[in-house]
């Protein structure tokens, strides 16, 4: 029996279901963000990880008296540091990203009257040159073709 047939996965799950099919596609709140950004992102999460997995040791170890917390100590303060820079590295990341692809170029208003504005300039300008006389010295007039008439 195949699952077409009503005795697949979704066979007892009631007739409503019976159609639906098992992956379903849903909208998507927020976009992806971009390459760089989530290479930076899981930079940080996993050195963030990694320092709090060390501070939480040297925790442990300073309570059981152990050789291990000092050196265990000022590999957290340095895992510190180095955490702070991969969470800054993710803000830099995504302004940089933003400041060069994030801006949409919509024009305003007062900048589509002026292209508006510039274009009926040039068109007359085009209509105003189009009953111009040729010239007898350029470079075309010594074949005798475009010589006034």
């Amino acid at each position: 029996m195949s699952s077409d047939e009503g005795g697949g996965v979704g066979a007892g799950l009631g007739a409503g279901s019976a159609g639906r099919g098992l992956w379903v596609e849903e909208p998507v709140r927020r976009r992806r963000m971009p390459d760089s950004v989530r290479t930076s992102a899981v930079r940080a999460v996993l050195i963030v990880a990694v320092t709090l997995t060390q501070a939480t040791i040297t925790f442990f170890l300073t309570l059981t008296g152990s050789w291990l917390a000092l050196p265990m100590g000022l590999g957290a303060i340095a895992g510190t540091i180095v955490a702070t820079w991969g969470v800054l590295d993710v803000w830099i990341t995504r302004q940089t990203w933003n400041q060069r692809y994030g801006v949409l170029s919509e024009p305003s208003s007062t900048a589509r009257s002026r292209r508006k504005e510039a274009r009926r300039a040039s068109r007359a300008a085009r209509e105003a040159s189009a009953g111009r006389i040729p010239r007898e010295d350029g470079p075309l007039a010594a074949s005798g073709r475009y010589s006034a008439r």
